[in-house]
């Protein structure tokens, strides 16, 4: 089943600024449930259980694969590894993909994003 990713909240790139109680907050913004950091965008999206992530859960990823190098995927309150599958998938498009803990992902993607480097972030909501 393809996910569900609602139109962007925020046409760009923006940092995080603060996660928690089941969302997030950029860009003055608020966001209740998990987030998808795009080049295009920050988008709302249905999350998939982090140990049931694939492919199809991250299609909007891979449509804007030439604008990623590095896909963070934070994966709750605890590391989730990526399926082998997901992971040789990511590499084919020339995606470093690293799962970590949602805070970490967190925090990597706004100094990436710092650093103006290609990144991309799934985060998993935690409360």
């Amino acid at each position: 089943m393809a996910p569900v990713v609602r139109a962007a909240h925020y046409p760009g790139r923006a940092a995080i600024e603060a996660y928690g109680n089941g969302g997030f907050r950029f860009a003055g913004m608020s966001h209740r449930g998990s987030l998808l950091c795009l080049p295009s965008g920050i988008h709302g999206w249905d999350a998939p259980a982090p140990d049931a992530l694939d492919e199809a859960n991250l299609e909007p990823v891979f449509i804007e694969a030439a604008e990623i190098e590095i896909l963070l995927v934070g994966t709750g309150r605890e590391l989730v590894p990526l399926k082998p599958a997901m992971r040789a998938h990511c590499r084919a498009l020339g995606i470093v993909a690293e799962p970590m803990a949602t805070g970490a992902a967190v925090r990597t993607f706004n100094v990436l994003l710092a650093e103006a480097r290609a990144v991309a972030a799934a985060l998993i909501a935690v409360d």
